[in-house]
């Protein structure tokens, strides 16, 4: 079902993250990425998001060409680095040292100017082959905040006035820097990755803001990067080592959930909409079988008794 969302643009409940078509951690080939895209378009998913970041363009250009010809969706990028030539034949040699298993032939810069976001826009539309996307996303500007708010915020709203964008957005992983983006302007949408998790619901201040508002949230990093992202959690939380105590704490909310008849991913998946201010979560896939699987997990009802079990028992704090 489509949620009424921002600019005009309905935001559907479930969202398809374009990180690992760009190769994060491991390398697929374009036609698994293709068959990745494919698969969400015929589950229904109806959401892309993607960025400059992810894979050094490489996800843009296979979202873009798997997209290709298709409309009735909603298309979200980001801004704020810029994509420019290795600075030596040694680097560009190289791989890619953020994450992403891409050659280091180009590197990032981060630019929240006003010139840097409008060319930061026009090489994503070149890469993902659309003249607009639907919402623009502030990408990470943790490092950056006045520049962002003063000059990358007024340039992407200018954009949205003269309809070459419908939604202006900011996309992080903590929470403190996107309500001051809700408090300071007429910001349309929040990307909160991480931070309003079954592990982790630091970012609640935000959501409820956002709530009072009318800003409209999509849920990221839901997994935490892969603890609640099977039934017998183990591995990373937020990309490092889980710690024991969160490993355990996962555990046994799988416990609660094994006894409902949920799986955690499952639980893990609905989560987030259980706030009013979500609109949608967005999971990252590799391959058709994942974006099935990812799909397959909003499709089943998790009863509101789970929900108080897990309170019950101090496992959630809302």
């Amino acid at each position: 079902m489509a949620i009424p969302g921002v600019g005009g643009v309905e935001l559907p409940r479930l969202g398809f993250g374009g990180a690992p078509i760009g190769n994060l951690f491991t390398a697929v080939t374009d036609d698994e990425a293709r068959a990745a895209v494919e698969a969400a378009w015929e589950a229904g998913v109806r959401l892309y998001d993607t960025a400059p970041h992810y894979g050094l363009g490489l996800s843009e250009r296979r979202l873009g060409a798997a997209l290709a010809g298709r409309s009735g969706h909603v298309l979200s990028t980001k801004v704020g680095r810029l994509l420019v030539p290795s600075g030596t034949a040694r680097e560009a040699a190289g791989r890619d040292d953020e994450g992403f298993d891409v050659p280091a032939d180009r590197r990032r810069v981060w630019d929240f100017s006003r010139d840097g976001v409008l060319r930061s826009l026009e090489e994503s539309l070149e890469r993902l082959g659309v003249p607009s996307v639907d919402i623009a996303l502030i990408h990470d500007p943790d490092g950056h905040p006045r520049e962002a708010l003063e000059e990358a915020y007024p340039a992407l709203a200018s954009l949205r006035d003269q309809g070459v964008i419908r939604a202006v957005g900011v996309g992080m992983n903590q929470w403190e820097l996107p309500a001051r983006f809700v408090r300071q302007t007429d910001i349309d949408v929040i990307m909160l990755a991480g931070r309003y998790t079954m592990l982790d619901q630091s970012g609640l201040p935000l959501l409820d803001e956002c709530a009072e508002r009318g800003v409209r949230v999509l849920a990221a990093g839901v997994f935490n990067s892969g603890l609640l992202a099977t039934d017998r959690p183990s591995g990373t939380f937020d990309y490092q080592p889980a710690s024991a105590e969160l490993v355990a704490r996962a555990r046994d909310i799988a416990a609660v959930c094994e006894r409902h008849g949920v799986t955690l991913p499952q639980a893990a998946a609905a989560f987030p909409l259980r706030h009013p201010a979500v609109a949608t979560v967005v999971l990252g896939a590799r391959s058709a079988a994942e974006v099935r699987r990812n799909a397959s997990l909003l499709d089943r009802p998790v009863t509101g008794e789970l929900w108080d079990d897990l309170i019950a028992e101090g496992l959630l704090a809302t």
